[in-house]
């Protein structure tokens, strides 16, 4: 009677190690899955939208060089921008930007680097209007949501990185700005498969992040996945 009431306890903790070990498993072959179905969302949405009239083009921030020159990505956003600014796509005849990024008054934030390429490239200076103060998308969404309601517009088309339109449209969704549409600024097409794969599944991971409960508590953390997002930490 007494050894048998001291082996008693072994198959109870074997069968609840190996229960224990099955959720884990299964709830990781759900959360890869979901993860894998977001980024496959997210490299469909690289295509961006069909151009639509809106109130305003939104030029999303990214890297600014040493020399104050706008890094790749932040060229690229601001060329094609500035492309719908002269097809007349928002406000019919009086189109505006929203520029967005950076450190708010600073000559060398994301949003004021690409206000003054806008302004080389034909863009009157009365129409750009700045979205600083922010270093992520989020903060780059309430920032923009904030000059909308000042303006009482309500749409606008978030021109970014193809794999980077989905979680915009998602952050800006979260700001409460009621009518979104994106345009890809180059050609999804044009990734080597390889990095297509890589950036859908980091801009999943992304948004996976930022939905956390506690966000803010973990802000820093959150400024450091965007820069290895876009390279480094916008300026």
């Amino acid at each position: 009677m007494t050894n048998s009431s001291k082996t008693k306890p072994i198959p109870i903790i074997r069968h609840l190690f190996v229960v224990g070990l099955t959720t884990v498993f299964v709830s990781g072959i759900i959360g890869m899955s979901a993860l894998f179905w977001l980024a496959w969302q997210i490299d469909g949405a690289g295509l961006g939208d069909p151009i639509q009239p809106t109130d305003a083009i939104v030029v999303l921030g990214a890297l600014v060089r040493a020399d104050g020159e706008p890094g790749r990505d932040l060229s690229a956003r601001t060329r094609w921008a500035v492309e719908l600014y002269h097809e007349r796509v928002a406000l019919g005849e009086k189109p505006v930007l929203i520029t967005t990024g950076g450190y708010t008054n600073d000559r060398l934030s994301a949003a004021a680097v690409a206000r003054r390429k806008a302004i080389e490239w034909g863009v009157p200076a009365e129409r750009i209007f700045l979205a600083d103060g922010g270093q992520t998308t989020g903060e780059d969404a309430q920032a923009t949501a904030a000059v909308l309601v000042a303006n009482g517009w309500r749409s606008v088309t978030l021109v970014s990185h193809p794999l980077h339109l989905y979680r915009s449209r998602w952050h800006f969704q979260r700001a409460g700005i009621p009518e979104i549409h994106t345009y890809a600024a180059g050609n999804r097409e044009r990734l080597p498969n390889a990095a297509r794969v890589f950036l859908s599944s980091r801009e999943a991971a992304g948004i996976v992040w930022a939905a956390v409960d506690g966000w803010e508590r973990f802000a820093p953390l959150g400024h450091f996945l965007e820069g290895i997002v876009y390279g480094r930490r916008r300026l």
